[in-house]
């Protein structure tokens, strides 16, 4: 049985959004971190999330509401996406198959979207996966194999793992795209602006 574990990048400084904490964000009456996390819980062998430090509001998130995750505090959180992904893959225990990387700021993953990257991935474990929307724009999560992960924990600056996908792709490997519903890989929620306009799109098609 492949293992794969879920790698959550939540140690960003939300600077786009004035003050205010994107991650704490309530959806469905629970911070947009706590849900990223169960449903990556119920998907993954194991949850990794990185965070800021022990005593940042995000960690008594991940302690109130996400027990079964392992937080992976990255000190240096200031120099980007890379350094979370480095301190992700260096906490990682070397015995799983492949990482699935997700942002933390996307409020539309379910359970069940994460549970069908993480199927596919089983079946294929040797293969890069990363999640489309409907229209087929790649998104995220995105699945390493564990091949990668070597290359993955050398990362640096705030590009995340395009470098590697892009250096993947120039040699010719598939990246394969595995299709979740609607804009649920594509959206990501940065600004206050952003976040008013979801909820406000969100409410007018509950009420249709």
């Amino acid at each position: 049985m492949t293992a794969i574990a879920a790698l959550i990048l939540a140690a960003g400084r939300s600077s786009r959004m004035r003050g205010r904490d994107k991650l704490l964000e309530p959806v469905d009456g629970t911070p947009l971190l706590a849900r990223i996390c169960a449903a990556a819980t119920q998907s993954a062998a194991t949850t990794y999330v990185t965070l800021p430090t022990p005593d940042h509001p995000r960690a008594a998130v991940i302690r109130d509401h996400c027990q079964g995750a392992r937080p992976v505090y990255v000190p240096n959180a200031e120099e980007g996406m890379a350094a979370s992904i480095r301190a992700g893959i260096g906490a990682r225990s070397r015995e799983y198959d492949a990482v699935m990387i997700l942002p933390a700021d996307m409020p539309e993953l379910t359970a069940k979207d994460l549970a069908r990257v993480v199927a596919q991935a089983s079946s294929t474990p040797d293969q890069i996966l990363r999640a489309t929307g409907a229209d087929g724009t790649f998104g995220h999560p995105v699945v390493f194999p564990r091949r990668y992960f070597t290359a993955l924990s050398q990362l640096t600056g705030d590009q995340g793992a395009r470098a590697i996908l892009k250096a993947a792709q120039h040699q010719g490997e598939i990246i394969r795209p595995v299709p979740l519903p609607a804009s649920h890989a594509l959206t990501d929620l940065d600004t206050p602006e952003a976040w008013a306009a979801w909820r406000q799109a969100r409410k007018s098609t509950s009420t249709e």
